[in-house]
């Protein structure tokens, strides 16, 4: 996925959400980068808003917020944090239901979550290959929870944002799960598999015919 490159200081829409149909203008880049507006046209925000969205909002600067996407770390666990933030910024401003089991399934999800990162980790080491994204991969692994899933880190990080939405109680928020895997399986799961089926060849496109990319 192609990142923008520098692009001058002309208005674009705010937060990107209602990009003009210019496959080369700011706005759809930078939707491009943040993995939520592909190549091809069925953008997440097509769905949910139609192929037409609103034209209004525009907001000068781009130059400036490139600028600082340029800097971003491109981590999952950056991306957590970011949507842990908003989950929390919207019950604050919209509040949900609070109850014990509520409170007690997000504990549990995310203790899940945290122990299904623990266990895959744990095989990252074993097998003596990078856990970081972006890098070519030096083992393919298929023991563990890589047996069931072939993302179970990325599954996990689902999960304890799931858990953080469930725990504070609004339901609007669940969206934001859905904006999560969009992003994971554009920015990270897909170039992912493109690396292992080039290091790894027919073993790869083996183990990906027999095992779920997510469950």
């Amino acid at each position: 996925m192609a990142r923008p490159n520098d692009v001058g200081a002309g208005p674009f829409l705010f937060g990107g959400l209602c990009p003009r149909q210019d496959a080369g203008s700011a706005p759809v880049n930078l939707l491009r980068y943040w993995g939520l507006c592909p190549q091809t046209p069925g953008g997440i925000f097509e769905a949910m808003m139609g192929e037409k969205c609103c034209e209004g909002l525009a907001v000068s600067g781009a130059a400036g917020m490139l600028g600082f996407m340029k800097g971003f770390p491109d981590l999952p666990p950056i991306w957590l944090v970011a949507f842990l933030v908003l989950n929390w910024a919207v019950a604050l401003v919209l509040p949900g239901w609070s109850s014990g089991l509520l409170e007690g399934a997000s504990w549990a999800l995310i203790g899940l979550g945290l122990g299904l990162i623990g266990w895959s980790a744990y095989w990252f080491w074993r097998r003596r290959t990078t856990i970081e994204p972006h890098h070519m991969p030096g083992a393919l692994i298929v023991e563990g929870p890589f047996r069931i899933s072939r993302n179970p880190i990325y599954l996990a990080l689902l999960i304890i944002l799931l858990g953080a939405v469930i725990g504070r109680g609004q339901p609007l928020c669940l969206i934001l799960v859905a904006l999560f895997y969009r992003v994971l399986s554009a920015r990270f799961v897909r170039p992912e598999e493109d690396a292992l089926r080039a290091a790894f060849g027919a073993e790869a496109d083996s183990y990906m015919a027999r095992t779920r990319r997510w469950l």
